[in-house]
């Protein structure tokens, strides 16, 4: 028998799959209990009710000085600024994609220019977009589609000129139009890498989003943990990293529920 072609049953698959996380929470327990058995003041490692205590102060207690709920305001904030981001940074790619892999010319012109720009460490231009756009939720907004777009114009440009020839030239032989081509043809086939793509740009997208919020703003969830860095607050800090990480796991699951109803052939291709 080869491990290969053995595979767990449903309910190993689960036990396996939280097994990690089982064994990140019992070390941080013992590392945890072994920093506060040294020193009962020790910020490093907070116990589980530290965290309780966090969590119930930032989510279910309104703020003295604000009166709303830290959390969920920061939440709502850092939200907004990333659906902007990848909103418009998805529109972008699929318009800009679709035509660099129909249209040699639209190639040869832009391909070049979108793999440069791909390549510049969005990070660096951070103090540029403060400067020339202001520290408001412009820059930050324009942080992500700059992070995000680039690459995701190059992955659907690729997808559409990995279509198979013969529907091009068949949909002409029907008498199709370059327009009815790039509707009928090539789009309904680049959507669900659309989807796919998008998936895999909410990690860096974060990353942006957390990085401008950190330097400059009153608000959301970037801005909240390195806020109370400066007090060694790990009972908030760890908290919100977790929440940052499920938000972004929720949305990854949502989109590829949506990819597979809308686009169920998607899903068969994957297992072909």
């Amino acid at each position: 028998m080869r491990w290969i072609n053995t595979k767990p049953s449903r309910g190993a698959q689960f036990a396996l799959m939280m097994l990690p996380f089982a064994l990140i929470v019992v070390a941080y327990v013992f590392g945890s209990t072994a920093r506060l058995a040294e020193n009962a003041n020790d910020k490093l490692l907070p116990n589980l009710s530290g965290f309780v205590q966090a969590i119930d102060r930032m989510a279910f207690t309104a703020d003295q000085r604000t009166g709303e709920y830290l959390l969920w305001s920061d939440t709502w904030a850092s939200l907004i600024r990333l659906f902007a981001g990848l909103g418009i940074s998805t529109l972008t790619a699929l318009l800009i994609g679709m035509l660099i892999g129909m249209l040699p010319y639209l190639r040869a012109l832009l391909a070049p220019f979108v793999a440069v720009i791909s390549m510049v460490p969005p990070l660096a231009l951070l103090p540029i977009l403060f400067i020339v756009m202001g520290l408001g939720e412009t820059s930050k907004i324009a942080l992500i589609v700059i992070g995000v777009a680039p690459t995701m114009i190059r992955d659907l440009a690729l997808k559409a000129l990995e279509l198979p020839r013969e529907q091009i030239v068949k949909a002409e032989t029907l008498g199709g139009s370059s327009w009815q081509i790039a509707l009928r043809v090539v789009l309904p086939q680049i959507l669900p890498r659309l989807i796919t793509c998008l998936r895999l740009q909410l990690g860096p997208a974060w990353l942006f989003l957390i990085a401008a919020e950190a330097i400059s703003s009153d608000s959301g969830l970037g801005y909240r943990i390195f806020l109370v860095r400066r007090y060694l607050s790990m009972d908030i800090i760890f908290p919100y990293v977790v929440w940052i990480t499920l938000l972004a796991v929720l949305t990854n699951y949502i989109l590829d529920r949506i990819r597979i109803a809308v686009f169920p052939w998607s899903e068969l291709e994957k297992r072909a």
